[in-house]
């Protein structure tokens, strides 16, 4: 994309040199990430209520666990992500703090090695490294007038005056962008994340009011000179600034938190369900494969064994995969890694249901309401999934003409990865279950 976006290539192969994608003295030319990433968050384990987890939770020996289980359970399918969310900077009584200069550091009780020694030990299970954010000037690199590295200017300089909270809690100052040292600031938390090797940053609590933020966001990126996926997150995101992110961020939250904040990881009502609804409302602001919905993660972790449980059932997890891959949404797990168990591996392995995911591009809602029929179209081939949102078992018909093909198809299941038959002019999905989808490809 041209102009003043921030993009980089998500694979080698595609990926420019460092000299061509970022010309020297600019931040106008870059290359799209293609894909959405993959990989695991933490914060699904810091929101649980469930004894043992919690933000006590996150620290060095657990992220080394979860790198290592990422690395040898998903990463071969494409989870290559480890995103550490809310607390890598803040002690254990959720204090939050920064160095001389206001850029962020990893607290040193919940991380003693350091950020750049964990950066490497998880590069070195062939993972990439993110941090979480937030929208603003942090109200403690205010309070103690930080000086902004390589200016003359202080932390106070760069704030709106009379004082203004920003973000979706007010938790920041709103950033004076016309002066040039706020953009240097922003500069020097970027290049501090490019030097420890940072691939993600998720820009919190962003509304209408934000979009100056993740532009900001994602010039110091392009400063930096290191690729790194930029998302602009929020519970959800103001659909109001879903025009005027576009150019600036890869991803999108367009929904509420996936988490329950409860003994568990989510539950349907808490708020997966409620995606199906609001994913509608954000198709026409998205641009594939540059800026794509954000659904959130996924709770598809373990059912089974001990530890945090997903608190959704089998079909459920089913039906979640299914919808975020037709959504060509990110997908990253949620719940404690360590514990994964075989259900959600095969479900969240299957090649042709990453495919369809990774193919970056976005679906259409062909019928709402409580049965639900959506498609898009792949490589020449259309894709159709049905969902039932009801409280029981359903049939759901499909006339074919309104997903665009005529004529007699071939019937393939990606989930159960088989052919099934043919149809003409429509088809049927007998009996799902409450919650259940199926997901077929026509050829």
């Amino acid at each position: 994309m041209i102009g003043t976006t921030r993009r980089a290539v998500l694979t080698a192969a595609c990926a420019l040199p460092l000299a061509l994608a970022l010309p020297s003295g600019t931040a106008e030319a870059r290359t799209p990430y293609v894909r959405p990433f993959m990989g695991w968050s933490s914060w699904s384990v810091e929101s649980s209520t469930r004894s043992g987890y919690g933000t006590h939770w996150l620290n060095e020996g657990n992220i080394k666990n979860a790198a290592d289980s990422l690395s040898g359970k998903l990463s071969s399918a494409g989870y290559k992500n480890l995103n550490i969310d809310a607390g890598w900077n803040f002690d254990y009584d959720w204090n939050f703090h920064t160095d001389a200069n206001g850029i962020p550091d990893a607290d040193k009780e919940r991380f003693p090695s350091g950020m750049p020694a964990l950066s490497d030990y998880v590069h070195g299970k062939d993972l990439k490294l993110g941090l979480y954010g937030a929208a603003g000037l942090e109200k403690e690199v205010y309070d103690k007038n930080a000086p902004i590295l390589g200016t003359d200017c202080h932390a106070q300089d760069i704030a709106v005056q009379p004082l203004t909270p920003t973000n979706k809690w007010g938790g920041s100052w709103k950033i004076d962008y016309s002066n040039p040292c706020a953009q240097d600031y922003i500069d020097s938390i970027v290049a501090r994340y490019a030097s420890w090797g940072i691939d993600f940053i998720k820009i919190d609590g962003v509304t209408k009011d934000n979009v100056a933020d993740i532009k900001a966001w994602s010039t110091a990126i392009d400063h930096s000179g290191r690729s790194m996926w930029l998302s602009a997150s929020a519970w959800p995101v103001d659909l109001e600034a879903g025009d005027g992110l576009r150019p600036y961020a890869n991803g999108v939250r367009v929904d509420t938190d996936i988490e329950c904040y409860c003994e568990t990881t989510s539950t349907w009502t808490s708020s997966v369900d409620d995606r199906f609804a609001d994913l509608p409302q954000w198709l026409p602001k998205l641009s594939a494969p540059h800026y794509l919905a954000d659904l959130d993660s996924m709770p598809i972790n373990n059912n089974t064994g001990s530890g945090l449980q997903d608190g959704i059932s089998d079909t459920e997890r089913q039906t979640v995969m299914t919808f975020w891959s037709m959504a060509s949404s990110p997908l990253y797990v949620g719940g404690d890694i360590w514990f994964l168990d075989d259900k959600a591996r095969a479900i969240l392995t299957n090649p042709e249901v990453i495919a369809l995911d990774q193919a970056a591009v976005l679906p259409k809602q062909l019928r709402s309401g409580s049965a639900q029929v959506w498609t898009k179209r792949v490589g020449g081939a259309t894709y159709l999934a049905v969902y039932n949102l009801g409280a029981s078992a359903t049939d759901i018909t499909v006339d074919l003409r309104t997903a665009g093909v005529h004529g007699k198809q071939r019937l393939r299941d990606v989930v159960a990865r088989k052919d099934i038959g043919s149809a003409t002019r429509s088809w049927t999905a007998t009996d799902v279950p409450a919650h259940g989808s199926r997901f077929i490809k026509l050829s």
